[in-house]
């Protein structure tokens, strides 16, 4: 079986076929399809339903290319997997999702159908929890979404946290003043402020408190209004201190906890607020817990594999 597809541009073809024709052998490799490229045309051949999935992926990926937006390598790989898994997902839905935010990248877009689950959790729901291992986008996409909601006027303030807890490591110990003992812990939420928006504006923002990064502890006592709060890292934060930094949520705010339950570097015997918090407020309307798994890493395909191969190794034991 064949079935031909009409290219409208070489810029067109260059999108679609990736560097080195790259995009084009992974198709072929994971669909164990021919894929024939001349002129214009474009022809997938073998077995009528392996070109007939192979079909599916080009028809929705040149729909998303012909509305501009440029599809990469491991967002294609990411797309074989999930029409692999079925046939029903819309690639459209997913990859044309506009996050903007306040630097020259414009936007920021969810990769993956767990991430744009996340992202729609966020819009709809004042408490929204992203669990899941490292490179699901879980605080990447909360700061998107939080610098989206401050450029629409939706918030007037920022506030991004974590606990200040690491493995083997006492803030005690550590030298120099308190603000250069947490420096290290918050590093990660400064790092995804300043891709998301220019340096000059953020450190404005910084400076006059429209944006605030503080150790989770500085949380307690407070009411925070007209806010889009960030609890990064959250399973390092004990149940009390759960507790505490969910009832700082105020009028006209919105919040986001996020967390890997298989990372927590909390000393033995304590409660990790994050667990518990599941249980507590599973029934809880207005609250909405979002998973992400192996499948949603957006980094090297190898950490896929790598969190997998740690998956099956705790099932065993």
């Amino acid at each position: 079986m064949d079935k031909t597809f009409k290219l409208v541009s070489n810029e067109e073809a260059r999108v679609l076929f990736g560097r080195h024709d790259e995009n084009l052998r992974t198709i072929e490799r994971e669909f164990d399809v021919k894929v024939t490229a001349r002129g214009e045309n474009l022809t997938i051949g073998g077995d009528g339903r392996k070109v007939e999935k192979a079909s599916k992926l080009f028809e929705q990926l040149l729909d998303i290319i012909r509305m501009g937006r440029a599809v990469h390598q491991h967002e294609i790989l990411y797309a074989i997997k999930a029409l692999q898994g079925s046939s029903d997902i819309d690639l459209h839905s997913i990859y044309l999702d506009k996050i903007e935010i306040m630097s020259k990248k414009l936007f920021v877009t969810p990769k993956t159908a767990g991430q744009k689950t996340y992202v729609d959790a966020i819009r709809q729901f004042d408490i929204v929890f992203g669990i899941g291992p490292a490179g699901t986008g879980k605080t990447y996409l909360a700061m998107a979404m939080a610098i989206n909601a401050l450029k629409l006027g939706h918030v007037s303030r920022i506030v991004l946290t974590r606990p200040a807890v690491e493995a083997g490591e006492s803030l005690g110990f550590l030298p120099g003043d308190l603000e250069e003992k947490v420096s290290p812990y918050l590093r990660p939420l400064y790092d995804a402020l300043y891709e998301m928006m220019d340096l000059d504006k953020a450190e404005r923002f910084l400076s006059r408190g429209v944006i605030e990064v503080a150790p989770l502890a500085f949380m307690r006592g407070r009411t925070l209004n007209d806010s889009f709060i960030i609890l990064d890292e959250a399973q390092n934060a004990t149940a009390e201190q759960m507790k505490m930094f969910l009832t700082r949520l105020g009028f006209d705010s919105k919040t986001v906890i996020t967390g890997d339950l298989t990372q927590s570097d909390l000393p033995g015997g304590k409660a990790v607020g994050l667990l518990q918090a599941q249980e507590v407020l599973k029934d809880i309307e207005g609250i909405k817990f979002t998973y992400f798994t192996g499948d949603d890493v957006v980094r090297h395909e190898l950490v896929q594999d790598i969190i997998k191969a740690y998956e099956r190794y705790n099932g065993k034991q």
